[in-house]
């Protein structure tokens, strides 16, 4: 019987405590970077980002802000990417474990146009700097559906041009294609478990759709997306 991904689970997942540390959590961090490069992740917020500075001119700073960065891996792409081709970018990333915030600081350290910031981003007191652009690559799938329209809502109002979500499809083939991943990639535990359930958190079209309504964006296009994810881009 395969598994039902009518809905979204609301179990959670292992990393959602965000007091751990270690070598285990340093590898999951690490083993989520690479397989999202080798699905070609990176790539669907690349062409979010790409978008929605089409019309600026290259001169112009875009301040971008990654929110559940990880191990910063994205926002390294994105340094590189502005190097290859004469841009601009102030590069900041959010992340409510302390752990991961100083691994993605010893990762970044060749790079001068990258912080980061340890903060819980649905603390009201702390308002989100305003910036160009709002990054969201596996992240909201952690989030329950009232958390995420505060979320988006905080996004909206700091953005100037607007946001571009990458998460992953609710569906049960990725599920039981993951398990095989597991294998071919030596995941370890936590990796493991907090994948599937990932998955099972995620998202499907008409998902996406009701936040933009509740939300009342105008100007957005969701796109399906190869490995098994969609690529929301919310332009303001």
């Amino acid at each position: 019987m395969l598994i039902d991904t009518t809905y979204r689970s609301t179990a959670p997942e292992i990393m959602d405590d965000f007091t751990m540390e270690g070598e285990i959590l340093k590898d999951a961090l690490d083993k989520i970077a690479s397989i999202n490069q080798l699905l070609g992740g990176n790539k669907i917020t690349m062409e979010g980002v790409e978008l929605l500075i089409s019309e600026q001119p290259k001169q112009v700073p875009v301040r971008i802000t990654d929110i559940g960065c990880g191990n910063g891996d994205m926002l390294r792409a994105l340094a590189d990417y502005a190097i290859k081709n004469k841009l601009n970018f102030i590069l900041h990333g959010i992340d409510a474990n302390n752990y991961t915030i100083e691994h993605a600081r010893s990762l970044s350290s060749d790079y001068p146009n990258i912080s980061y910031e340890c903060t819980d981003i649905f603390d009201r007191q702390k308002p989100f700097q305003t910036c160009g652009i709002f990054l969201c690559t596996l992240t909201l799938h952690h989030f329950k559906d009232e958390e995420i329209i505060a979320l988006l809502r905080r996004i909206s109002e700091a953005a100037r041009l607007g946001f571009v979500i990458n998460d992953l499809q609710r569906s049960a083939v990725p599920y039981y294609l993951f398990k095989a991943l597991c294998f071919v990639f030596r995941l370890n535990y936590m990796s493991r478990e907090d994948g599937l359930v990932s998955i099972l958190r995620g998202f499907k079209r008409a998902d996406l759709l009701s936040y933009s309504k509740k939300l009342e964006l105008k100007n957005f296009l969701i796109r399906w997306k190869w490995a098994f994810r969609y690529q929301w881009i919310v332009k303001l």
